[in-house]
């Protein structure tokens, strides 16, 4: 087969040349600070980031449809599309919609898992069955995203019934920030929990995106 000139294998694609090798991620909005922050630091400017909203993990069931929606919207105008979840909960419905639609997402159960490393989080899951797991975003909204929804500013009751079986509240710290620490350690101590910071930095988040 002849090659085509630039400009002609260009319209054969579909894209216009600016989208030529764009990829879209289409992530959880928990997620967001994080990509961009990678994106900033490795100089990925072929990457676009577009995030559903974070509480969407109140309704996994949801996950599968909102990406989908999103997919379907925009895949035409790039080279590839990305989908920045893991399972999520979906119970294997996430997956099974990304391989229908043809497009891959980033591997793992979680973000706790895949920002530890898959590999790495799987040799102890087992030996922390009793443990709550916080992330830097989860830090930053520990308010907004669990004592208030789980009503313990209005039933502090609660708390003895929902964590009783927990032991220990383990801090996936992302970055190395004192302030967050100390908001870690804090909701240890509102939930009653022994405290353990774990330095884990991006994990499998960083080498997926340049793995693109």
């Amino acid at each position: 087969m002849t090659d085509l000139p630039d400009d002609d294998r260009l319209t054969a694609s579909g894209l216009a040349p600016s989208q030529q090798g764009r990829i879209l991620l289409v992530a959880c909005g928990a997620l967001a600070r994080e990509i961009i922050a990678l994106k900033t630091m490795n100089g990925w400017a072929h990457l676009d980031l577009t995030c559903l909203p974070a509480n969407l993990h109140l309704w996994p069931d949801r996950i599968p449809d909102a990406v989908e929606e999103v997919v379907t919207r925009h895949r035409a105008e790039y080279s590839q599309v990305f989908v920045v979840y893991a399972d999520c909960g979906t119970g294997g419905q996430l997956q099974a919609r990304c391989a229908a639609l043809g497009v891959e997402m980033i591997a793992g159960p979680h973000c706790y898992s895949f920002f530890e490393g898959n590999t790495a989080f799987a040799t102890h899951a087992d030996t922390e069955i009793t443990a709550f797991y916080l992330t830097d975003f989860l830090v930053r909204q520990f308010d907004a995203f669990v004592w208030r929804p789980m009503g313990f500013d209005r039933h502090p009751e609660l708390i003895e019934m929902m964590f009783g079986n927990y032991t220990t509240l383990i801090y996936q710290a992302q970055t190395d920030d004192p302030a967050l620490d100390a908001k870690a350690r804090d909701a240890a101590e509102r939930l009653g929990l022994d405290f353990v910071r774990r330095f884990t930095g991006y994990g499998d988040l960083a080498v997926a995106l340049k793995a693109l």
